[in-house]
């Protein structure tokens, strides 16, 4: 055998052992990927499970219910919450077991009540804080026009701090305190558009059956860039007593309209 015939030897003995080396590790390769694929089969959820979970995330945003639906729910509003400017509150429960307090807009469906409506839903609806009530749905239709809220077994904040019988120790104001000012806080810097809510009062601070308070009633509240440090306003808002000055004044505002109410809260 000369030279020649040795080199081509050589060459196809090399070539043969890499082609085995390629195939060796692409069998084992493949082997892995298989189990890899067996292990992610055999933690994944069951079909039924993933469509439940999808289901689940739908009704994280707010659902529009029907007028015959709300009245289902609150047993032909049977149980008045509270009333006031705005409309009545009921108390109802949705399909799930879940108990929910539903705001009855009433009143001529004006510019006011219109403008009210929508603030609610485009504020608190695309958000979810523990301090911030949650707005399950809402209702708009030719006779009904409402909006669906968890239910908060103590009330508002107010039926305490001026009852003569119904009393909250101090620790749990403290906590109470916190829990708004996170609440409050989310509104402002945690939200890709920041929150205005316009109406920070006891009133509007509402406490659970373990007396954590969530923010609520957005019929003020206004959407804004972050970009724009200063809002227009076309008009006084907020409560007098807890309202910030500048709110009833010709001036552009800021979200530490918020921070002012807030300390009269305290106060």
């Amino acid at each position: 055998m000369d030279g020649t015939e040795r080199a081509i030897v050589v060459v196809v003995s090399i070539g043969a052992v890499i082609g085995a080396l390629c195939t060796i590790i692409i069998a084992i390769f493949i082997g892995w990927l298989r189990k890899a694929e067996n292990s992610a089969n055999f933690h994944a959820y069951p079909a039924g499970k993933v469509e439940q979970f999808i289901k689940d995330m739908a009704r994280e945003k707010p659902v529009r219910f029907s007028a015959q639906q709300l009245a289902h729910f609150t047993n032909t509003y049977a149980i008045k919450l509270g009333s006031g400017g705005f409309g009545e509150v009921y108390k109802g429960v949705i399909p799930d077991g879940t108990l929910v307090a539903i705001k009855v807009l009433r009143g001529s469906w004006g510019k006011r009540v219109e403008e009210q409506f929508m603030a609610e839903v485009s504020t608190i609806g695309r958000t979810y804080h523990l301090n911030l009530v949650r707005l399950y749905g809402f209702c708009f239709d030719v006779t009904t026009k409402a909006l669906v809220y968890e239910y908060m077994s103590n009330g508002s904040l107010d039926n305490f701090l001026y009852s003569k019988v119904r009393k909250i120790e101090w620790g749990k104001l403290y906590e109470i305190a916190i829990g708004t000012a996170r609440g409050i806080g989310y509104l402002h810097e945690e939200c890709q558009q920041r929150i205005i809510h316009y109406d920070i009062k006891p009133g509007n601070v509402l406490l659970d059956a373990n007396f954590n308070p969530k923010v609520a009633d957005f019929g003020l509240a206004k959407l804004c860039d972050r970009e724009n440090t200063h809002v227009t306003m076309t008009g006084g808002r907020g409560t007098p007593g807890y309202a910030a000055p500048e709110l009833w004044m010709p001036f552009p505002v800021t979200h530490k309209c918020d921070v002012y109410s807030f300390g009269m809260l305290l106060f």
